[in-house]
């Protein structure tokens, strides 16, 4: 069944004896918790990988002081309704100061986070094809 998080999380509290001992059915959620944790983290490792983004970016890093960005949009934006809704998002601005494309890979980042698939691709590209 490959359930690796299980696993691990077993070997830790093996390893680490803990002092105050788990009851069993306390012992069963927490490898199941353990399990789900792991196979999230790894399926977000994965949904971030295959979107090939140019920026490691979060919503959390954007700085809002020198007005780059409105707060207010971005916080729309990355509640990721648009995805919901069917809508699309177009990030205009300057060329070669690097917010748009940094903002698209924030919010890609907050849709893998939120279970969306998301293929980043540079607008040239997106439109040769």
């Amino acid at each position: 069944m490959h359930l690796y998080g299980m696993l691990k999380a077993l070997r830790t509290n093996i390893e680490t004896d803990k002092n105050e001992k788990l009851t069993p059915d306390e012992l069963v959620s927490f490898l199941v918790d353990s399990e789900w944790d792991e196979r999230y983290n790894r399926k977000l490792s994965r949904t971030i990988s295959n979107a090939k983004f140019r920026y490691k970016a979060s919503i959390e890093q954007l700085t809002f002081e020198d007005n780059r960005f409105n707060k207010n949009q971005v916080m729309r934006v990355a509640n990721c309704e648009f995805i919901k809704k069917k809508e699309n998002l177009i990030i205009t601005g300057s060329t070669g100061i690097g917010k748009k494309s940094f903002l698209a890979s924030a919010v890609g980042h907050e849709a893998c986070s939120q279970g969306y698939k998301v293929l980043y691709q540079h607008s040239t590209k997106l439109l040769q094809n």
